[in-house]
């Protein structure tokens, strides 16, 4: 990019910043700590919704699996939890490559509904059951039916918060409600049907300190739905090669955010500088100002089809009169005002 253009990447962005606090460039020190401040800002600007954050996905759900039957012994806790198959093929991926049976799945055993968890598959006949949800049963099971099914599915890698409060999918069937009230509704969630409402669950952290986000849906699904869903993006920058991240890091990263309103990113990093580092009010109020100047014209560049006040006067008896405005007698001929004003 030429240096006469906007800023755009974090280099262009950093050397903004600088040049806002009459700094010299070049001292890898400084340009640390002003990234620190960068990020901060790209990150508080976020905390409200925009539209540019916005992604979409899908959710594919798998039908419950049937096929063969099951033996269960009860001499020990070990055999309480060690489900043997017969003409099964719980290792086996069905058509959509997923396996038919996968830790952490559901299970039913027998005619009973009790809900098992699933904590190995050993083979295409051997699943171990979790030690939480072991057989209860006082005789051994043999040659009884059985069910695996999952209501509980991965969302996007960068799924940050749905775009509707009130509905997780795209058609609005799937109310979303908090996980009290689902888990009030789908104690067990053995009942398997097509999905009415959805409740969002944050797994702990593993393998990095990030949480994952995973949805619940009740009743567990039945058979196999694409279910597409909106969401707000974590990747709040991205790479000169495309990968997204949260963070800018590299001097060409480039924000999410549209040209026109990148230096937003700066006034705020200057905001939090001069609140925090130098203790300047009358500084930080300053950028504070350019900062929510800049922002307002973002929120005002939002579609045209996005929600927004609207006089929806109430018309339908009017047409209802005025379709005919030949017949005797109707509201549409009177000498008042009400014609021209759309009422009665």
């Amino acid at each position: 990019m030429a240096a006469t253009d906007a800023p755009a990447s974090l280099s262009e962005l950093r050397t903004a910043f600088l040049n806002a606090l009459k700094e010299t460039t070049g001292n890898s020190a400084i340009n640390t700590v002003v990234d620190r401040y960068l990020n901060m800002g790209l990150q508080d600007m976020h905390q409200e919704r925009w539209w540019w954050a916005e992604r979409r996905s899908t959710i594919r759900t798998n039908p419950p699996y049937t096929t063969g039957t099951i033996a269960v012994a009860v001499t020990d806790l070990t055999t309480r939890r060690t489900v043997t198959g017969t003409s099964t093929a719980w290792s086996t991926a069905n058509s959509f490559g997923d396996a038919n049976a996968v830790a952490a799945y559901k299970m039913s055993l027998g005619t009973t509904d009790v809900v098992h968890l699933i904590s190995t598959v050993g083979s295409a006949t051997s699943i171990t059951l979790d030690t939480t949800t072991p057989y209860t049963g006082a005789s051994a099971l043999s040659g009884e039916s059985y069910a695996i099914w999952q209501d509980e599915y991965g969302l996007a890698a960068d799924f940050g918060d749905p775009l509707d409060m009130r509905f997780f999918d795209e058609d609005r069937r799937i109310s979303l409600i908090g996980a009290q009230e689902f888990y009030l509704q789908y104690a067990r969630n053995s009942r398997r049907q097509a999905p009415k409402v959805a409740t969002l669950i944050e797994l702990g952290p593993s393998g990095s300190a990030a949480l994952r986000r995973r949805v619940v849906l009740g009743p567990a699904p039945d058979t196999t739905y694409i279910i597409p869903y909106r969401y707000y993006t974590t990747n709040l920058a991205v790479s000169s090669t495309g990968t997204g991240a949260a963070n800018l890091s590299a001097a060409g990263d480039e924000p999410i955010v549209p040209l026109a309103f990148r230096m937003g990113i700066a006034w705020k990093g200057l905001e939090l500088w001069f609140s925090t580092r130098h203790k300047n009010a009358e500084l930080a109020a300053d950028f504070s100002n350019r900062y929510a100047t800049t922002m307002l014209r973002a929120r005002q560049k939002s579609t045209s089809a996005d929600d927004r006040p609207r006089i929806r006067p109430a018309v339908s008896s009017y047409w209802a009169t005025a379709k005919r405005p030949w017949q005797a007698g109707t509201r549409r001929y009177d000498g008042n005002a009400a014609f021209d004003e759309m009422r009665f």
